[in-house]
């Protein structure tokens, strides 16, 4: 009987441990952001809302983009669970022509790997 109870004890206390494991969740507000037609030289910030979802808090190890076209900027403090945070991408409208570009973020969520898109189409600089 002894052995019987000290078996469920066990299982009842690892049970316990694993359901209060602490993750980060990162919850984007949207992964797509399209600039549309834009002018040559015309502001090319945008930012990417999230909210930790999680019960951990949240840090980035490393943000990148698919080319050096595209700037991001990842917060560098973390992200407490149920705040909100913002993820800055910086393209460089000097280039013409329509383009869609990656951004590749890394964190300690329980989705380690997330990926952002941009797209959108700048216009030719005009003749003056």
């Amino acid at each position: 009987m002894k052995k019987i109870l000290l078996i469920l004890a066990i299982f009842l206390t690892s049970n316990t441990v694993i359901s209060q494991e602490k993750f980060a969740e990162i919850e984007f507000k949207e992964t797509i952001i399209d600039y549309g037609v834009i002018e040559n030289g015309e502001d090319g910030s945008r930012i990417f809302k999230f909210t930790n979802t999680g019960n951990a808090p949240l840090t980035f190890t490393r943000i990148f983009s698919s080319c050096g076209c595209t700037i991001p900027k990842k917060p560098e403090k973390p992200i407490l669970p149920g705040e909100n945070g913002e993820i800055e991408v910086q393209y460089d409208t000097k280039r013409t022509g329509i383009f869609q570009k990656a951004i590749t973020v890394n964190s300690n969520a329980k989705t380690a790997n997330v990926i952002l898109r941009i797209k959108g189409e700048v216009l030719p600089e005009e003749e003056k």
